[in-house]
Order: C-alpha cells, then sequence, then structure tokens
C-alpha cells in the first residue's frame, strides 16, 4: 500500500498570496484542521494550523498569510510514492495530526491525517500477518520464500531470545492477525521495524552466500 492510498484529495490548500482571513475562512468551509500554503505551481511553501491562526489578533486579519505560516523546513512531509508505513512512522515520531503528500517535484497533491490512517488500519487488522509477508517477500526481489521464513527466525531469535524454526514461523504467520502480532509486538512502530529488520537479515544472508560462493 502506498501513501497516495491513504490521502485526503478534498484537502484545504492555502496560496503565497493569500490573508490571514481566507485561510481562516477556507479552513472553516473545507472542516480541516491544517493546511498547506503553496506557491502558484502548488509547491509547498509553508504550513498553518487552526489553533495557530486562533493566535492571531482580528487587526492582523488582511495580512498576508505567510506572514504566521510555519516555514517549509519545519514541515513534515511524504511523497504520493511512499510506503503506507512511512507515514504511519512519522505519525509515531514526530505527533503530528495530518502530513502534506507530495510529488517527487514538490507539488502538493493531497494529505494523509492520523484518523484516515487509523480508520484504514482498522479494516487491516483482521489480515493474516501471512499476507503482510507475501507483500514484502514481492518487493525485496532475489530472496526465495525459505530464505525470507529463515531470516525471520533469526530476527525472532534477535529480538525475543525464542528460538523457533523457519517452518514453524510460517505457521504461527498463517494463523496470526496483523492486530494481534501488533499487540504481541508492543506496537505499530516496533512490528514495522520487525519487518524491515527480517528484509535486511535476509538481503544480507543472500548476499553472503554468494560471496562465499564465488
Amino acid at each position: 500500500m502506498k501513501v497516495r492510498d491513504l490521502m485526503d484529495k478534498n484537502f484545504a490548500k492555502i496560496y503565497v498570496d493569500e490573508t490571514v482571513e481566507d485561510a481562516i475562512n477556507l479552513l472553516k468551509k473545507k472542516k480541516r484542521f491544517s493546511a498547506p500554503i503553496v506557491d502558484k505551481e502548488d509547491r509547498l511553501v509553508g504550513w498553518v494550523t487552526t489553533l495557530e491562526l486562533l493566535g492571531i489578533s482580528e487587526k492582523d486579519f488582511k495580512k498576508p498569510i505567510t506572514e504566521f505560516m510555519r516555514p517549509v523546513e519545519e514541515v513534515i512531509t511524504v511523497y504520493e510514492d511512499d510506503e503506507a508505513r512511512n507515514v504511519v512512522l512519522k505519525f509515531v515520531k514526530y505527533k503530528v495530526v495530518s502530513i502534506p503528500v507530495l510529488t517527487r517535484d514538490g507539488r502538493v497533491i493531497g494529505m494523509v491525517r492520523n484518523c484516515d490512517v487509523v480508520k484504514t488500519l482498522a479494516k487491516l487488522y483482521e489480515i493474516p500477518v501471512y499476507k503482510i509477508f507475501k507483500e514484502l517477500h514481492n518487493h525485496i526481489g532475489d530472496i526465495s520464500w525459505e530464505e525470507l521464513m529463515e531470516a525471520a527466525a533469526v530476527v525472532t531469535k534477535r529480538m525475543t531470545g525464542e528460538d523457533i524454526t523457519p517452518q514453524e514461523y510460517e505457521e504461527r504467520i498463517k494463523k496470526t492477525t496483523f492486530g494481534k502480532a501488533i499487540w504481541a509486538c508492543g506496537g505499530l512502530e516496533k512490528f514495522f521495524v520487525g519487518l524491515i529488520e527480517i528484509g535486511m537479515v535476509a538481503l544480507a544472508r543472500k548476499l553472503a552466500k554468494r560471496r562465499k560462493g564465488g
């Protein structure tokens, strides 16, 4: 799943030549809590939230929104083609409510809100972990399923101290749902960290075998 699959396309977008008053009215109309500030080509230049707007004096409502926005250097962003797990990890790490979604040339094309991610994850909670591993297997290329399960057993031993065979691990993930796995790992971030670690170990072991064989 990509970030574009989670993003809200009906987001509030404020242009650099608009005023504080324009921004307030737009956020009210769109019923949104925050918005990117963009130039005429829709490239991100800043960020503003309703809480920040509420702190602005009424006498300043006609001033440019750029005088009160957060600069682009302080804005957490994701790309539309990023893996969905990347935006989840950013929500966990930075404790933000929403994140703008960019194209690779810097245009803002959507927003991801933490509430949207939660709704999507709720639907995924009943998916067997086996399917998530199959997706991982499809994405990491020249690694066999058996090699991936071997790496999973190695990482399990490293992280929990539990001895488990690759075959036992495969049987376990067939019976475990995504929701149960998150609970067992101690949270969503730890689950994805473990999954990424398994992929990295599988690739490292594959490379080591090739070098040894060479």
